[in-house]
């Protein structure tokens, strides 16, 4: 494995902003793990000649005015429905194929002025519609501790790509837990910022109100290292455990656990006690219930509008009709293609799940928190690890359950709630499969809930690169 590769981003950054190591050849390192780790299927395209110019035009204005940029040379992996000048935006999907933006995604426009270099756009589940990343057309990414199995998604290439050395950063989206879950399934962090938080501009939403960028990294201080970049806002690099009260919610978060889950969540339950946190066994009953009066309504009915927006804004000879009519996936088409149709939200009901039933969740996650007093919550990020690649139904407490609502369950309401999540890896199962533990804060605390899984992450046990 290359060097560069091995490192995290900040190590990274002390040897490009050094000299010690230049941009161009962290490029041709990446070129080569990428290569390396191609079975995988984590990337869509990528340009080494482009990332190269990229690269020496940064390492050439190092030497001429010798002041670095804050995230020099930096290389960053996106998600393929993000805009990035230079490549097509696919959405992962036939008929964006052609699709080459002028300009660059928000978000990403962010990190390049900041000196970050892009190498790939990373795989994902159609149209970021899924979390298994099985994608009809591009084939499936592929969870790098065991090919056969699935690396979660939607954002499920760029976790792919972090947890193999390929990159030290990657950008995805999360809707409902698309950042979170793959980091899970994958071994790495996967951070979802307080909605808005991040620029929203440049990228195939599927729902305005729920979508936003996130960030994927083998730790805790490189996502905030990101983050820092994208906001202009530092805040402490690490909480003192033993000043903290988290809250522990066993009903719902902890609730059909598989056995191997179940053993390393405790696990990494006891080192937070055993470092003098505080944990706050109190449920959050009810929120299942409330959440389902919110999400499936609110993505399902401003979807084909988001696709159509895309489409408009970016002057493309296709309309959303075409698009759907495309689409590879039978899981995906058979969502969306109804919602042209009889099967659309009624508006009605749309209205009621965004102004009534939404402001309800939130007002109990809020209650939740003031009335215990909570600094944090953590649950398991998800209730089962990696499911074989295909496998559309999984045992969930004893019950048959389509895959996308298990994996799901977890993450989806802290994502209605529009509050900071942070999925850290807990550690590995038995038969070495990873687990990921889940921090939520409250609405605008993203500093908090970093620097709560930096000191968490210090004090769990660092897992095993994969295998591959």
């Amino acid at each position: 494995m290359s060097a560069a590769t091995t490192l995290t981003a900040i190590e990274l950054l002390d040897k490009t902003r050094s000299r010690a190591l230049s941009a161009g050849e962290v490029v041709e390192q990446v070129a080569a793990r990428m290569e390396a780790t191609k079975q995988l299927n984590a990337f869509i395209s990528a340009d080494k000649a482009l990332s190269l110019s990229r690269a020496q035009s940064l390492d050439a204005q190092l030497s001429e005015t010798g002041g670095a940029l804050p995230l020099h040379g930096m290389p960053v992996v996106v998600k393929d429905n993000m805009d990035v000048k230079g490549y097509a935006t696919t959405g992962g999907t036939p008929a964006l194929l052609d699709n080459k933006p002028q300009t660059n995604a928000g978000v990403v426009e962010k990190l390049v002025k900041a000196g970050a270099v892009v190498v790939g756009k990373t795989n994902l589940h159609e149209l970021a519609y899924g979390i298994t990343n099985n994608n009809a057309h591009f084939g499936p990414a592929r969870n790098p501790y065991d090919p056969a199995l699935i690396p979660g998604g939607s954002s499920g290439g760029s976790a792919v790509a972090v947890a193999a050395r390929v990159s030290p950063v990657g950008l995805g989206t999360d809707t409902g837990g698309s950042a979170r879950i793959p980091a899970a399934l994958c071994g790495i962090c996967g951070f979802r910022p307080t909605t808005g938080r991040y620029p929203g501009g440049g990228v195939i939403n599927i729902s305005h109100t729920r979508d936003t960028a996130g960030v994927f990294a083998r730790s805790v201080a490189d996502i905030q290292l990101i983050d820092a970049a994208l906001t202009r806002v530092n805040g402490p690099d690490a909480a003192a455990l033993e000043q903290l009260r988290i809250g522990v919610p066993a009903d719902p978060f902890y609730l059909g656990l598989e056995d191997s889950v179940q053993e390393v969540i405790q696990a990494a339950l006891a080192r937070l006690e055993d470092n003098k946190a505080t944990l706050a066994r109190e449920d959050l009953k009810g929120l299942l219930e409330l959440n389902e009066k919110v999400g499936f309504p609110i993505v399902l009915h401003e979807t084909i509008p988001g696709l159509r927006n895309y489409l408009v804004a970016r002057g493309l000879p296709l309309d959303v009709e075409t698009l759907v009519e495309n689409i590879a996936s039978p899981d995906v088409k058979g969502i969306i293609e109804p919602l042209l149709g009889a099967g659309a939200v009624p508006e009605a009901a749309y209205q009621e799940a965004k102004n009534t039933h939404r402001p309800k969740l939130r007002q109990l996650y809020r209650d939740y928190f003031a009335k215990h007093k909570l600094d944090a919550m953590v649950y398991p990020t998800t209730p089962l690890t990696a499911r074989p690649i295909g496998q559309d139904m999984v045992e969930l407490g004893g019950r048959e359950t389509p895959t996308f609502l298990a994996y799901i369950r977890n993450s989806d309401p802290s994502a209605n709630a529009a509050i900071p999540s942070l999925s850290i890896p807990a550690g590995l199962t038995a038969n070495g499969l990873p687990v990921g533990i889940s921090i939520d804060g409250t609405e605008g605390a993203d500093r908090k809930v970093l620097a709560i899984g930096a000191a968490f992450q210090a004090v769990l046990p660092p897992i095993v690169a994969p295998p591959v």
